[in-house]
């Protein structure tokens, strides 16, 4: 039996809603996913790990900066001193341009020992310390990696995907075929990929992001020649055969700290594997990423709606979370809402971050302002308007009187 470890799509380097820590000189959110990335190697490391998988996307793009090279790099070290660890290629790992080095090449390049980069489709033999493992290596499908130009000529955008889509399950299926026909039948076998399985759930916002993409067929990875399917580019924790008998586990991992809000609900994690032939048994390990938490509040009935904003924020679970508040109010009580002495109460509450205060106002039909408001004056709609806006008498009498100055209006109001 091979414990092993699967994670995907770390993404180091996002910095949404975070701000400058002093005491690590770098953004509060990088502090975030290495965090999670510490919890996972000690996790890894105290369970005795034999092999780990990463199924791409290491940055957030492919030119990070030297700090986030070495945060990375002090990591795998860390892993690949114990046991082990192979790094695919996913999408924000790799350049353009074919032929260009990705992120992660530099492990390949200096031969780091225990590292394996799977930048092609093949089929590796990698030796733990409790036996050999297959690993077929599926990275993200780069289209001038798998058509060439003379592939493509003449053909529309559409023929072109549908030719991509049709080489990746080519390859898929002859990496099956070399797993099934290895001599050893007890040699445990993990497809590790980076691409969209059709079928897969998508987090709402990583739905628009994505946009036009190879999409791979579940019949083509739940093959018993594969014991593990390790998966990334999606980042919905699932295990895509929960319903089939007699399929491998085909299981995106997730990625193990939250992007953006469209992840709001979504649990984080990896996947701690018990790899063994036919006959593999498999988790998902939660961790404590930070929250992300959308407050919504209902003001339109209310006369004081900073009370109400008040008492939610204090009702709320808020401590360490990034928070987007969104206030539902009427035209009578926008002006009554207060930005700073809102941003003021979240901090109070313990915010990590404030991500935005938005303000939904319902604004009712010109019938608010009677039902003669055609026939009044420029100066009697500006009355109603103030008075509307909480406007004390005599902010109103002091502004309706320079606005007829303006206006050339005699001070006529509909009092």
């Amino acid at each position: 039996m091979i414990r092993m470890l699967h994670f995907a799509d770390l993404h180091l380097g996002m910095e949404n809603y975070g701000h400058y820590h002093s005491e690590t000189g770098v953004n509060s959110r990088i502090t975030d996913f290495l965090k999670r990335l510490d919890g996972m190697v000690q996790y890894a490391l105290a369970n005795e790990v034999d092999l780990v998988i990463f199924a791409g996307d290491a940055f957030k793009n492919r030119t990070p900066n030297p700090t986030l090279q070495r945060e990375f790099a002090n990591r795998v070290k860390d892993l690949a001193d114990h046991c082990p660890v192979v790094l695919l290629v996913g999408n924000h790992d790799l350049a353009g341009t074919y032929r260009r080095a990705s992120s992660i090449e530099i492990y390949k390049t200096l031969d780091v020992p225990q590292v394996l980069v799977g930048d092609n489709y093949e089929l590796w033999t990698v030796h733990t310390a409790n036996g050999p493992v297959l690993v077929g290596t599926a990275p993200y499908p780069l289209r001038t990696q798998i058509l060439g130009q003379e592939d493509v000529q003449g053909l529309t955008i559409a023929q072109v995907d549908e030719e991509l889509e049709r080489r990746l399950q080519f390859e898929l299926i002859r990496l099956a075929d070399e797993a099934r026909a290895c001599p050893d039948p007890a040699i445990p076998r993990v497809l590790v990929g980076h691409f969209s399985v059709l079928g897969a759930t998508l987090s709402s916002e990583q739905s628009v992001m994505i946009g036009r993409d190879v999409r791979v067929p579940l019949s083509e990875l739940a093959d018993p020649a594969w014991d593990y399917v390790a998966l990334g580019h999606i980042h919905r924790h699932q295990n895509l055969t929960a319903t089939r008998k007699g399929a491998p586990p085909v299981v995106y991992s997730g990625n193990i700290e939250r992007i953006d809000f469209g992840e709001e609900g979504d649990s984080k994690g990896f996947c701690w594997v018990e790899l063994e032939r036919g006959n593999t048994r498999w988790q998902f390990v939660p961790v404590d990423c930070r929250p992300f938490v959308t407050l919504r509040i209902d003001c339109r009935a209310d006369l004081d709606p900073m009370q109400r904003v008040a008492a939610a924020i204090g009702d709320a679970h808020l401590e360490g979370a990034i928070v987007r508040l969104i206030v539902q109010t009427d035209v009578e009580g926008e002006g009554r809402l207060q930005d700073k002495a809102i941003a003021a109460m979240l901090r109070e509450a313990g915010v990590d971050a404030i991500a935005a205060i938005k303000k939904e106002v319902e604004r009712g039909s010109r019938a608010r302002l009677g039902s003669s408001a055609d026939s009044l004056s420029d100066v009697e709609l500006l009355e109603r308007y103030f008075v509307q806006k909480g406007f004390g008498p005599d902010q109103v009498a002091a502004l309706l009187e320079r606005a007829a100055l303006l206006m050339g209006e005699p001070l006529q109001t509909s009092a």
